[in-house]
């Protein structure tokens, strides 16, 4: 793979760096996205912090010239990201634990998984998706960071081991007899600090003949739909075909199957195996989309650095419709708080002024604020109570799931506002 510009090159986009790329270690000089400052995307406030400062980092996604990995600095140590009170649970969406029991139905069948084998989910949050296996009769466990998020996961019969995932922790679960048939991560490999350390985990726990799939969202997707707000200090890079598959080479791994999907706006699960396991050929999808990528200039550093004006013309009308909106005497809330809303209203300058409150199926988020911009999180009914004008939906991988929801808003003429990919109303 080549790229276009040399070492030598100038940054397209003055601005001040980090040290070096997450994975090959090569000087990050070019600017992907600046999105100014933010704070963690799940730091909610209580009522009684709204009086105290709030810390804020710099949001500035770099791209590698020689791997083109797409990464943000690590401004905050994993731990007090994940390893406390994390306010993110997977069980909340109903789409999205559909897709999970999909998931599972089919990779039972395509591994002939049964009660002898074994699997093993990188991240695996409240349950949501290994309580399916458990319900199969096969043996199971989750690695979760998160305390809060595992107790729910055991309440539910799921064996959950509370750790940080990497060489480390593979190590410990091998010695205790854990040898995975399958070991699964959705969106986690972009919650990565330590690249490398968390894939060598992944050699060393997967079984000789054992699969290993990962989703998560498609970099080529981010790029073609505006979805700058995806970026946050949570997630420490942002990836391709071309990109992953130099990683998990460089670990004696190999992707032998993607798919694409249409979750979180566009993702990609790919399939990998040890290097030495010929007997999974690597199928005509790998081939496909990497030339695909390919075509859209994802190997050549000029296409990175040229996103961040589409990122600006977002920002520009979603605030201009909400400066209108508001002059024309018109009520507006969001449904949502998911991660991605801290990035795009905190970048777009959006506060309680604009938007008087957004809401959230999530019990943990009500009677608190959004980070940064304090906006109120309430229950679902509120929305009914306000009867606004326009609700902004902010997890806009969930429109359909959201619109459906909310039909009844219709009886009093509400109209619904996506940002992303641009600026749309929905009558």
């Amino acid at each position: 793979m080549s790229n276009t510009l040399t070492q030598e090159n100038e940054p397209s986009r003055s601005s001040s760096s980090i040290e070096g790329c997450r994975f090959c270690n090569e000087p990050l000089r070019h600017s992907f996205a600046d999105l100014g400052t933010s704070p963690l995307c799940q730091s909610f406030l209580d009522r009684e912090e709204l009086n105290q400062m709030e810390p804020f980092y710099p949001l500035h996604a770099f791209v590698c010239d020689k791997c083109f990995l797409v990464q943000v600095n690590e401004y905050v140590d994993g731990d007090d990201i994940f390893g406390g009170e994390y306010a993110y649970f997977s069980s909340y969406s109903d789409s999205w634990l559909e897709h999970s029991r999909q998931y599972v139905k089919m990779i039972t069948n395509r591994l002939a998984l049964g009660p002898a084998s074994q699997v093993i989910e990188l991240a695996s949050n409240d349950g949501y998706l290994l309580k399916n296996f458990v319900e199969k009769g096969i043996t199971c466990l989750g690695v979760e960071p998160a305390p809060n998020c595992a107790e729910v996961a055991k309440e539910k019969g799921v064996p959950t081991h509370v750790a940080f995932f990497g060489v480390e922790t593979a190590k410990e679960l091998r010695e205790r007899g854990c040898s995975a048939d399958l070991i699964l991560g959705n969106n986690v490999l972009a919650h990565v600090p330590d690249t490398n350390d968390f894939v060598g985990g992944i050699k060393i726990l997967l079984k000789e003949s054992g699969v290993n799939t990962m989703e998560f969202p498609h970099l080529m997707r981010l790029m073609e739909r505006n979805q700058f707000d995806t970026i946050y200090q949570e997630h420490y890079c942002y990836l391709s075909l071309l990109t992953v598959e130099q990683i998990f080479a460089a670990h004696g791994l190999v992707v032998f199957d993607v798919e694409e999907l249409p979750t979180h706006g566009g993702s990609i699960r790919i399939y990998t195996r040890h290097a030495e396991d010929e007997s999974k050929p690597v199928s005509a999808n790998v081939h496909r989309i990497r030339e695909q990528e390919l075509s859209l200039g994802l190997g050549c550093v000029e296409t990175y650095t040229s996103f961040q004006n589409q990122v600006e013309k977002v920002k520009n009308d979603f605030v201009s419709f909400l400066l209108e909106a508001k002059q024309a005497g018109k009520r507006l809330a969001a449904y949502g708080a998911p991660g991605k809303a801290t990035t795009l209203l905190n970048y777009c300058g959006v506060r309680e002024d604009l938007i008087s409150f957004t809401v959230d199926r999530n019990p943990y988020k009500h009677g608190r604020f959004m980070p940064g911009t304090r906006i109120p999180v309430k229950p679902v009914d509120s929305i009914d109570s306000f009867a606004p004008d326009y609700i902004v939906i902010l997890p806009w991988n969930l429109r359909d799931e959201i619109v459906k929801q909310l039909d009844y808003c219709r009886k009093w003429g509400a109209k619904f506002v996506v940002p992303i990919p641009e600026l749309e109303i929905i009558e």
